[in-house]
């Protein structure tokens, strides 16, 4: 008899070139434990008139794979074919028979530890209840409701009800409130700065004579700290007035639901209503006027897919974006209906979204980004953080995700410099950590704009004022993922900047305008037909948005384009003649 013999340890440690690293590291750690058993494996087979014997030295419990050890002893010894099969039906029993056997005694000897007293029976009953009880959900502790969901089911509740009129009114009185503080400001603002500008002057003609520059700089210090402080003051107190509203509200909800639901209690929290003269003050105080331009609209339904279509709304209008964000401060009934349905789908499976086009800081402190929050801020939200709360918690997940990131580049620098652009997105990542990228986008959420429930912050540069993007543009696969969100979070209506841009400047032309629109228009429509497979064929509203400064024959032109893009089906007469 001839004996095949093995190397001591585990088969498959002789195979290193055959493992990754990730492989040997578990296989190193699974060496490295301590309760572990050897045990030696023996098979017998026969080769024409020689007969064998292989010995393989195992430890238990085994922590490979059946499949993948019987593979490494077949190619480790070169087995011969025709015992391939036998040869893991029989190392599969002996590891499934060695293991039971491992189990049956660690249990006699626990059972025997019981017995003996050296485990103490009530802590062995309370750890198998315990865990037993948290590992099967019909016997665990159900969770706690947590405020939030409390108040979102109670106000949900409430606005399906008549006391939707009752809460449309309590909000409008916050909003009246808030605005009267914010008109304050300006004002008080306004007179500082004419007075600053005032002093500056008369300083500026005295520069050179009874004055030095070191005198007007002082002076130009003392004004930036006195207006400092005046906004410190009042963003102080904004925040105070936001806070006391939110509790206020939230407070008086749950009242006005218990109230609701019990049936005996006469005391029913009587109805608000807005005084007329709050709201003519709200028109006609310090001349906040929103005013009402002519706003072009075309509408059109269309039908896509391949086999199984689905039916879509979209529309075409001029308009500036954020007039889906502001309250308007004449409180007539067509505002009020506006009003009343974003709040009866604010927690539904019907959102409305918006994209607005921001620069790669997070913050609201110019351009687009601070009259966004100015609309934020200018109505209390009751059921989410305030937008500069949001920004920062956006500013920590973004620092966080740059930082691992730049951690993983360091680490593997070639994977990342693959593809073209990757180094010059490293360089930028390590500049500032703070930053996101063109076509990377965050949102917020809002319960107190007029029309929208999300906001999609998209990162553009100035690459996409020029008038050759393509499809692969970082803005437009941005508009990719959007959309995505769209499918995955129940938005079914979305606002988007057809130009991707927000305002007209010299350089857009009529055929860049068209050449953008054509662009935008066939990308949004491939990007809707792979809704089906995202989303099963959900029917949804895109809004195409042109600036307001553009004319009415663009506008016209545009809205002639996109039925010939989108293919609208149109009905057709058929007339027979006898």
């Amino acid at each position: 008899m001839r004996r095949v013999r093995e190397a001591r340890g585990r088969p498959s440690d002789r195979l290193p070139a055959r493992r990754g690293p990730e492989s040997q590291s578990k296989m190193k750690a699974n060496q490295g434990r301590s309760c572990t058993r050897g045990r030696e494996f023996e098979y017998k087979f026969s080769a024409g008139n020689q007969r064998f014997v292989l010995t393989v030295p195992l430890k238990f419990p085994v922590q490979e794979n059946v499949s993948h050890l019987h593979g490494c002893l077949m190619l480790l010894h070169n087995l011969p074919c025709f015992i391939e099969n036998d040869l893991k039906q029989f190392l599969s029993k002996f590891i499934e028979e060695e293991t039971i056997k491992d189990y049956d005694r660690e249990a006699e000897a626990a059972l025997e530890a019981v017995k003996s007293g050296k485990v103490d029976l009530g802590y062995l009953a309370d750890a198998w209840a315990k865990a037993y009880k948290e590992t099967t959900l019909e016997h665990a502790n159900p969770e706690e409701p947590s405020w939030d969901e409390d108040f979102a089911d109670v106000y949900h509740d409430l606005i399906h009800s008549p006391a939707s009129e009752t809460l449309l009114n309590l909000e409008h009185n916050y909003f009246v409130s808030i605005s009267e503080l914010i008109s304050e400001r300006d004002v008080e603002l306004k007179k500082l700065r004419e007075r600053q500008g005032a002093e500056m002057d008369k300083v500026m003609q005295e520069l050179g004579k009874t004055l030095t520059d070191q005198d007007v700089n002082e002076l130009a210090a003392q004004h930036f700290e006195c207006q400092q402080d005046l906004e410190n003051k009042w963003t102080s107190e904004l925040k105070q007035s936001t806070a006391i509203q939110k509790q206020e509200y939230q407070e008086w909800v749950i009242k006005l639901h218990q109230d609701l639901k019990n049936p005996n209690n006469s005391s029913i929290s009587d109805e608000i209503k807005v005084q007329p003269s709050q709201l003519r003050e709200s028109v006609e105080g310090n001349g906040r006027i929103y005013e009402e331009q002519r706003q072009l609209e075309e509408s059109f339904t269309i039908h896509l897919g391949a086999q199984l279509k689905t039916m879509h709304n979209l529309r075409l209008l001029r308009a500036d974006m954020l007039d889906f964000c502001k309250h308007k401060r004449n409180h007539r009934s067509g505002v009020k209906l506006h009003r009343l349905q974003t709040a009866m789908s604010l927690y539904s499976t019907s959102l409305c979204g918006l994209v607005l086009l921001v620069d790669n800081r997070i913050s609201s402190y110019s351009g687009i980004k601070r009259d966004f929050a100015t609309v934020c801020q200018e109505c209390t939200d009751f059921h989410f953080p305030g937008i500069q709360k949001q920004l920062e918690i956006v500013q920590k997940v973004v620092f966080s995700a740059r930082a691992q990131r730049s951690s993983k580049s360091k680490r593997h620098p070639d994977s990342l410099n693959r593809d073209g652009g990757s180094e010059d997105r490293s360089k930028n990542i390590e500049r500032n950590q703070s930053n996101i990228l063109p076509g990377e986008f965050y949102i917020t959420r809002h319960s107190n704009l007029s029309e929208i429930h999300v906001a999609f912050h998209l990162c553009v540069d100035d690459n996409v004022r020029s008038g050759n993007i393509t499809a692969r543009d970082p803005a437009i696969m941005g508009l990719r993922n959007i959309l995505k969100v769209c499918c995955t979070h129940d938005i079914t209506t979305v606002s988007i900047p057809l130009l991707l841009v927000h305002d007209m400047s010299e350089e857009m032309t009529i055929p860049w305008c068209l050449k953008r629109a054509e662009l935008v228009f066939k990308c949004v429509k491939g990007f809707m037909m792979e809704m089906a497979s995202w989303d099963g064929g959900i029917s949804r509203t895109v809004q195409f948005l042109v600036p307001q400064t553009i004319s009415e024959e663009m506008f016209y032109q545009l809205s002639n384009m996109l039925p010939q893009i989108f293919r609208v089906s149109s009905t057709l007469t058929l007339t027979s003649k006898h």
